[in-house]
């Protein structure tokens, strides 16, 4: 009896601690009232530690170092480490062979044999708002798995709010999804935003208004007065970041974010980071200025939801990542030592035309190969089988013939000393087919699970290309670019804040597509349909059970 009585006591004690009283989160309770997923693109691992001290605001980065749950150990666990997959990984918890998106562009010989399409093209529904006709419209029909957002909105009967915000349009669709009730992006031209009719006929008066007042104008002169495209001449500044933040602002006053009984989502790509990048380099001080101006503005973002969403930062819970690393430019890794190169894609596929017009039709030059985007060279099935050549023979023919021919586009004096730092040839390290991945056929690797995450069933036939490390198609010079294996593509950072999450750094081995499964999880909402994410229980605090 006894024994009894102080086993009820002990229970009823626990039951009174504050561990057991540590209930939240729910979609359908509305805790917390907004879910923000917010992406920088081209956003390495390494930054936010590299340019710590830089950061003096405590809402911006120091929101997530100093206050958040931050994991500098994240990485993509697949090969294709570009915009539009990386942005469907985020969404969806999904690597591409479940969202099926692999790069951001790819050859459809079924829709046209003239160009190759966006990751988001979508001719059934026309752009509204944009500056010229003769754009394609845009949906996100070719992400072939729901999103957290989507998975929010089913699971409050509609009742949440979904939306999708960046510079980029495949940005704004693929990370919020198929539910969302507005995905906008920029005009390249104009830098005003827009949508497609997806989602709406016409743009919502809010955002025809945030459009006509100047906003845009005023992002040119704060990037220097600059004349000629929004997207190439302010999307590479800070202005860029200042502009779409108010857009957000705009967004979440006049759509209600925050204000209603169930969750809300809102996913921000900040696409300024990569626009620069790919221009000067991860190394180069005007990406650092670009990371800096980014803190203040992003305190300024936080400081308007403290203000602005019933409850506060009290309220809000933030998961922050880039959609991919970057490599360093060529002509900086090659000074210190490292074997970099720069070759061409362009003239990689013009020398394999040529061998394989050489042995099929000596006489009559053939296109065998439509190029597309790294690291998957696409292939013309019809040109092939007008030789009677079946996909996995053509594909081997051209794994084949890849090294011989990127040597061959390479000039000689590049190899003339062995001995000497200077610009090396390219190399291949590793190629497969299409038709080896989907048979599983890679090595029993960790390389070969990448490998496996990168299949996809668009562009045709294709093979796809691992160049050695530090090594790229273009860029010799200021420049950089990203499609690789190797880690400094893959990493990312990844953090947490929000009153579910216990404030620390952790060295765990994380992923973008453990978002997904540990919101879903925190909200009690399904994961996504394809999610293969783990939820980051180590940085969560304990729930009770009395929800």
């Amino acid at each position: 009896m006894k024994t009894r009585l102080v086993s009820v006591a002990l229970s009823v004690a626990l039951a009174t601690t504050p561990f057991a009283s540590a209930a939240y989160a729910s979609a359908y309770d509305a805790k917390p009232k907004l879910v923000v997923v917010l992406v920088l693109d081209q956003f390495r691992g390494d930054y936010l530690d590299r340019f710590r001290a830089d950061f003096k605001t405590p809402n911006g980065f120091n929101l997530f170092l100093k206050r958040g749950a931050y994991f500098p150990e994240c990485y993509y666990d697949y090969a294709n480490t570009m915009t539009a997959p990386g942005h469907s990984t985020i969404g969806t918890g999904a690597y591409t062979n479940g969202h099926n998106i692999a790069v951001n562009d790819w050859w459809d010989l079924s829709r046209s044999t003239k160009h190759s399409f966006s990751s988001v093209e979508d001719a059934d529904y026309p752009l509204v708002g944009a500056s010229s006709g003769a754009e394609a419209g845009a949906s996100p029909r070719n992400e072939l798995a729901s999103t957290l957002g989507d998975e929010v909105v089913l699971g409050t009967g509609g009742k949440a709010k979904l939306f999708g915000i960046s510079l980029k349009d495949r940005a704004a669709i693929l990370t919020s999804g198929h539910a969302s009730r507005g995905a906008y992006w920029i005009d390249h031209a104009t830098g005003h935003f827009e949508s497609s009719k997806y989602w709406m006929n016409a743009l919502p008066a809010w955002v025809e208004a945030f459009n006509s007042k100047g906003r845009a104008e005023q992002a040119r002169k704060e990037a220097g007065g600059a004349a000629g495209d929004f997207y190439d001449k302010v999307g590479d500044s800070p202005a860029a970041v200042s502009y779409e933040l108010d857009f957000a602002k705009a967004l979440i006053e006049h759509e209600g974010l925050g204000k209603d009984d169930v969750t809300d989502v809102l996913t921000i790509s900040l696409s300024s980071t990569d626009i620069l990048g790919h221009e000067v380099g991860p190394d180069s001080p005007r990406q650092q200025e670009m990371i800096d101006a980014t803190d203040v503005y992003l305190n300024d973002f936080f400081n308007f939801l403290q203000e602005h969403v019933d409850g506060g930062l009290d309220n809000v819970w933030v998961a922050l990542t880039g959609d991919h690393g970057v490599a360093p430019s060529p002509s900086v890794a090659i000074g210190e030592g490292m074997p970099a190169a720069s070759f061409s894609a362009k003239a990689l596929n013009t020398e394999l035309d040529r061998e394989l017009s050489a042995r099929f039709s000596p006489n009559e030059p053939v296109q065998f190969v439509l190029g597309g985007e790294l690291p998957y060279i696409q292939l013309d099935a019809r040109a092939f089988q007008k030789f009677s050549v079946g996909e996995g023979e053509a594909e081997e023919l051209v794994k084949e013939l890849l090294p011989g021919a990127l040597d061959a586009t390479q000039p000689g004096a590049l190899k003339a000393d062995p001995n000497s730092r200077a610009l090396k040839p390219a190399t291949l390290r590793r190629v497969y087919t299409k038709v080896q991945i989907a048979a599983g056929n890679v090595p029993n690797t960790e390389e070969g699970r990448l490998i496996l995450h990168s299949y996809t069933t668009n562009g045709g036939w294709w093979v796809m290309v691992s160049p050695g490390m530090y090594q790229m198609s273009g860029f010799a010079e200021t420049g950089t670019t990203h499609y690789s294996p190797y880690s400094y593509d893959r990493h990312v950072p990844l953090a947490f804040f929000g009153s579910a999450f216990v404030p620390g750094t952790y060295l765990t081995r994380t992923a973008p597509v453990d978002i997904a499964a540990t919101f879903a999880a925190l909200l009690r909402v399904n994961q996504p349909t394809a999610c293969v994410g783990r939820v980051v229980t180590e940085a969560l605090k304990p729930v009770a059970n009395d929800r």
